[in-house]
């Protein structure tokens, strides 16, 4: 497993090297020493699982405030999704700057998110499954979100969301 720097700080991309045969393949989608070794103190407590049965499927863009900010990893390990992290760190060089990248289960990447920072998705493919390795419990009363295509962030999102829930539609645009 590598991590690779993003324009935003602390937002990792993980690429994945397969050890391959006959059989297929078997990669490692994450790992607590290497990641220490990048200076990331990362223990998944909770794994969860998004699937999404349409292309054009929009999940987002959601973070946890505090006391329950949440550092996560992701990987799609069905399809492909457009894959964003939002910075909303007001004391960072990266504030209110998005990452985006393709995650698909060719390609094998994950991308990790670290607290403060927002998260969503766009499905490219029908048939998506998204894994998500998270830090700590859910918490509810701590769950926020900003709207998706908010001006204030300039994402570049490939085509319009066809599905999204009521609560993603109805996240306001973003006041710092």
């Amino acid at each position: 497993m590598k991590l690779l720097p993003t324009p935003l700080p602390g937002v990792m991309l993980l690429e994945t090297e397969p050890a391959t045969d006959p059989r297929g393949s078997f990669s490692r989608l994450s790992c607590v020493t290497t990641l220490a070794a990048h200076g990331v103190a990362f223990a998944s407590r909770q794994t969860s699982m998004s699937r999404s049965v349409r292309r054009g499927t929009l999940r987002g863009l959601h973070y946890q405030i505090a006391p329950s900010e949440e550092t996560k990893i992701v990987c799609c390990v069905a399809g492909a999704v457009f894959d964003v992290a939002l910075d909303l760190r007001p004391q960072s060089t990266s504030y209110l700057h998005a990452f985006h990248v393709e995650l698909s289960a060719t390609n094998g990447r994950g991308l990790l998110i670290p607290p403060g920072c927002a998260h969503g998705l766009l499905t490219l493919t029908d048939d998506v499954g998204v894994l998500y390795q998270i830090d700590r419990d859910y918490d509810p009363g701590h769950s926020h979100g900003v709207r998706w295509n908010d001006p204030a962030f300039d994402i570049p999102w490939p085509m319009q969301p066809i599905e999204m829930s009521q609560r993603d539609a109805a996240w306001p645009s973003f006041v710092p």
